[in-house]
């Protein structure tokens, strides 16, 4: 029996149920937040999104779901996807006639022409990925599906990017039209739910995702950017040599590692609102350091097969770690989804940066459907809305720091397009006005680069004054007495060293490679009763640790 439905009834019922009038460019009023009857959490954390958003509080769908990070296909399909997908319907989401017929799944039979969601967003509660089910495999797989492939483990939230698609085929993948098409057509726009995932090792860092992504697009992006390349597949390696070619474009300071170690403990990270990196197993490095947190609105994507295998944990894999750490969007992978099928980061980043949103940009990136991806954060998040101009126009608004890293952005840009003594003019000014740790070593570099190190020396004099540093600080205070040191200031350098070997260093090796600069700095000055000094200090770190009795 077919049960018809017109679509203009569906559009009644709606505008009755919300009590407001739903433009078809109004993309908060088309959010459908999908939250999880049975944890109270979850409901208020979608109440949370909904009212930060401005979306309708009647467009929240809360249904009893299994509580499990990880379900079989029959709780899938009997618990989370037949009943969203019933309940979009009824609510004329879904647009198209139902029947009484079911697929081989036990799927009910629907007969879809489109839908009306801008995203869909789906809390912390609602289950995260799907177990592989040998029992539903094609006895005999045809051609086109490589052995790797044949298998139907996956994340919901690939699935459900799939509910506008009656009776699709869960072996192995299906195509995403709307990867990499800058002008999709309204057909292909309509096969695909975009879905993206407010969860992490809590609910605070889930609400957290909100609030950063919110006060990352009030500003805009604002800090320096960091690149990891080195990984073990060279198809890897090209797409973020293409990031570190955008990062340039869009004149971002930042810094790259070229080798096959990640960014180490010690490295200067300060301000990364983007990065992108491979291919370490867990959080390590940097993110590691005891207190280290994002700034607003950041971006991070670390590739690995299994970056978001659980989100409740703030140190297993990447993309729980990195919300833990205030992260406003990232992507990852719950299973093996094999390299060329994860989110391309350079598509990420140039859509991101092209003005689109979240999520439109993460399907923008992503080839592949009822896979292994998920999108973390805040879908309506526009870190570019606020262009460089108007961060300019707006820096009474601005933190001195914050106003340095902005001048930073545009001296390179400067820089970029050839115009070396005016950015490094700019830079020098900045430094006068708002003088900081990164706007020194960023005049420094530019001055290095122009081959003028007097200009650098100059600009780092100022921190052989300063008394005591941030823990954050310390990688860049050290980078500053290296440039010292190498120009044949080297008492400013060693003052920098005397107070670095007060402060809290990032680790046991950074203190012994600290030490150790420092006695050849002072003995290259000629202060022998100095270099002794550090050199018993680094003996008294790299002794060994006497016998037992």
């Amino acid at each position: 029996m077919i049960i018809s439905r017109r679509m203009v009834w569906g559009w009644a019922a709606l505008a009755l149920a919300t009590g407001a009038r739903l433009g078809a460019d109004d993309l908060a009023a088309r959010v459908i937040i999908f939250a999880n009857a049975r944890e109270p959490e979850s409901v208020r954390l979608a109440e949370f999104y909904a009212a930060q958003r401005g979306v309708p509080p009647a467009n929240i769908v809360s249904l009893p779901l299994p509580e499990a990070e990880t379900i079989t296909w029959r709780e899938f399909i009997d618990q989370v996807y037949q009943p969203l997908q019933d309940e979009l319907y009824h609510r004329g989401w879904l647009e198209g006639t139902a029947t009484s017929l079911v697929d081989k799944l036990g799927r009910k039979r629907y007969g879809f022409t489109g839908h009306r969601l801008s995203y869909l967003v789906t809390c912390r509660g609602v289950p995260l990925r799907i177990f592989n089910d040998p029992t539903l495999l094609p006895e005999k797989p045809p051609p086109r599906i490589p052995a790797q492939f044949n298998k139907n483990e996956a994340a919901v939230d690939s699935e459900l990017s799939l509910l506008a698609q009656s009776g699709y085929e869960i072996t192995a993948t299906v195509n995403n039209p709307l990867f990499s098409a800058e002008n999709p057509s309204e057909l292909d726009a309509e096969m695909v739910v975009k879905v993206c995932r407010l969860d992490g090792p809590s609910f605070d860092a889930a609400r957290q995702l909100v609030t950063s992504a919110l006060a990352g697009e009030a500003t805009g992006l604002i800090g320096r950017s960091y690149l990891d390349l080195g990984g073990p597949v060279a198809e890897g390696d090209r797409w973020l040599r293409s990031v570190e070619n955008q990062l340039a474009d869009l004149g971002f300071d930042g810094d790259v590692e070229r080798t096959e170690a990640a960014f180490a403990a010690t490295s200067r990270f300060d301000a990364p609102v983007l990065y992108f990196g491979w291919y370490a197993g867990n959080l390590n490095g940097p993110f590691a350091r005891d207190g280290f947190m994002f700034p607003p609105g950041a971006i991070a994507v670390h590739i690995h097969s299994f970056s978001a295998h659980t989100l409740r944990s703030a140190t297993e894999g990447w993309c729980g770690p990195l919300v833990a750490r205030g992260v406003a969007a990232t992507v990852g992978n719950v299973f093996e989804p094999y390299l060329e099928l994860t989110h391309r980061p350079n598509l990420l980043l140039n859509a991101l940066g092209r003005g689109r949103n979240f999520g439109d940009a993460a399907y923008y990136a992503l080839p592949v459907l009822s896979w292994e991806a998920v999108a973390i954060g805040d879908p309506l998040y526009c870190p570019f809305k606020v262009s460089l101009e108007a961060q300019e126009a707006n820096r009474a608004s601005l933190t001195p720091l914050q106003a340095g890293y902005v001048a930073m952005r545009r001296a390179n840009l400067l820089a970029r397009q050839g115009h070396k003594a005016e950015a490094l003019a700019l830079l020098r000014d900045e430094l006068l006005a708002n003088p900081s740790l990164p706007l020194g070593l960023a005049v420094a570099r530019h001055a290095l680069a122009s081959e003028d190190p007097k200009t650098a020396v100059n600009a780092l004099k100022f921190v052989a004054l300063l008394k005591q540093f941030r823990p954050e600080d310390w990688a860049l205070a050290r980078e500053a007495a290296g440039i010292l040191a190498a120009h044949d200031d080297r008492q400013s350098a060693l003052q920098i060293y005397q107070v670095l070997s007060l402060t809290a260093a990032p680790g046991l090796d950074a203190r012994k490679a600290l030490l150790k600069d420092a006695r050849d700095t002072a003995a290259a000055a000629g202060d022998q009763q100095l270099s002794a000094e550090f050199g018993r200090k680094l003996a008294e770190l790299t002794a060994p640790e006497p016998p037992p009795k």
